[in-house]
């Protein structure tokens, strides 16, 4: 009898999700298991957690929505904390498991802790098989070796898009066999992560909650109901309410749907609504990510430091009384600090307001970029290593900018994107004049 093991990461799916279809292909018995690492909860240089609250509730929600799924398929989920690379083999030990499968993640930290579980595996004779299903492309299918990926994403993109056919997606499978009489463990709470419960501003673009279901349900209202996909591109750059862009970059991060069954659905749609430059649009904000999961590979750990991936030290300072008032919001500027509430009360930021306060963090006050890119990592729901630290890179100019950095003017971005003045005065407490 076969036994599979399948480690859930990030992608906390049973839609498209390679990993758990083969499982259930090739096992005769499959053993779901979901593992709380404490590194991602624990604190930073500065003193706040790498996983803030909004973070850690929608993950919470998003690992209860996947155990509810496997239920229904006849599985289950087991869930632990601790070290994966400790856990998993000691439960591959108790339940004399063959193999182990799991999704192939780029990012270095999550790329050791892999490493790591493989060696610790091979020591017992089980195999592990990673598989790439969290972007667009695979990475068997791009046309150059991850070292001579192109590092400006105009180059990347022509390239690819010329060459690569996205694949197919995989079918939810129809059955796990998951056996009985397992302690599959409690999922915890926020306070059992070390983290305390924050309440959503009621202002808050989407009430945000994880999970495959309500991926799916944004997708549904946001292509299909509103049919907004059609206007993407000239709305994207939006700044008050739910319209404007599709939102679905928080279970983009968590997997809770994967890139892949998002491009699907714009293929649809386009057959089915319209096809012009907003569908493309989506397709090429998707690209991007995957941009940087081939950067974040190719690179490792330079994308975190503060001369990335250029060897660059740029001009800035390690003030901590500076970031305060940008993290807070208090830096007088008023379109950033705006920005930086929503930030902080929501979880969330558009794509518009988070180069802004960027561009202010480092090119107005002239402070260490990495100290902001923790603070993304804190609060965004939709943090992504890769996508966060290089998109920071970027407007730092130690990233895969040809231009070597962003400044952004914050007054006529503010002139442009809020000429009324509506979004400062939805989020700043005080009156605005």
């Amino acid at each position: 009898m076969k036994k599979v093991m399948v480690w859930f990461r990030n992608d906390l799916r049973v839609k498209d999700h390679e990993a758990l279809w083969r499982a259930c292909q090739n096992g005769n018995e499959v053993y779901p298991v979901y593992v709380f690492d404490p590194r991602n909860f624990s604190t930073t240089s500065l003193g706040f957690a790498r996983t803030g609250s909004f973070r850690g509730q929608f993950l919470l929600e998003s690992v209860l929505e996947l155990k509810i799924s496997l239920v229904k398929l006849g599985g289950d989920l087991i869930v632990k904390q601790g070290l994966p690379e400790e856990v998993i083999p000691a439960l591959a030990q108790q339940f004399d498991i063959d193999r182990v499968y799991c999704g192939k993640e780029v990012a270095y930290d999550e790329h050791q802790v892999a490493l790591t579980l493989e060696a610790k595996l091979a020591q017992k004779k089980i195999v592990l098989d990673q598989f790439w299903q969290s972007g667009l492309y695979h990475e068997e299918d791009v046309p150059w070796p991850i070292k001579q990926v192109p590092d400006v994403f105009t180059n990347f993109r022509k390239e690819s898009e010329k060459t690569v056919e996205i694949r197919a997606e995989f079918d939810t499978p129809e059955k796990v066999n998951f056996p009985g009489n397992i302690d599959t463990g409690d999922i915890p709470g926020l306070l059992d992560l070390g983290l305390s419960a924050e309440r959503r501003s009621k202002k808050a673009v989407l009430p945000f909650k994880g999970g495959e279901k309500q991926a799916w349900k944004r997708v549904d209202e946001y292509f299909w109901k509103d049919d907004l996909l059609k206007k993407y591109k000239y709305t994207r750059n939006g700044l008050v309410g739910k319209d404007y862009s599709s939102k679905l970059s928080p279970w983009l991060a968590h997997g809770c749907i994967s890139a892949k069954s998002i491009y699907h659905e714009i293929k649809r749609y386009e057959k089915e609504r319209v096809k012009n430059v907003s569908t493309y649009w989506l397709f090429f904000e998707l690209l991007w990510r995957d941009f940087f999961k081939f950067m974040s590979k190719k690179h490792g750990a330079d994308i975190f430091l503060r001369r990335g991936i250029t060897g660059d030290m740029p001009d800035m300072a390690d003030d901590i009384e500076k970031f305060e008032l940008w993290r807070k919001g208090e830096t007088g500027e008023p379109f950033v600090d705006a920005n930086m509430i929503e930030l902080n009360t929501t979880g969330f930021m558009s794509n518009r307001g988070r180069q802004n306060v960027a561009s202010y963090l480092i090119h107005d006050l002239k402070v260490n970029w990495t100290w902001g890119a923790m603070w993304y990592e804190n609060r965004l729901i939709d943090y992504d290593p890769g996508s966060n630290w290089l998109n920071w890179a970027y407007i730092a100019g130690v990233g895969n900018d040809p231009q070597k950095g962003r400044k952004f003017n914050i007054e006529n971005q503010s002139l442009q994107y809020d000429p009324k003045g509506e979004y400062v005065k939805l989020w700043l407490r005080h009156t605005v004049k």
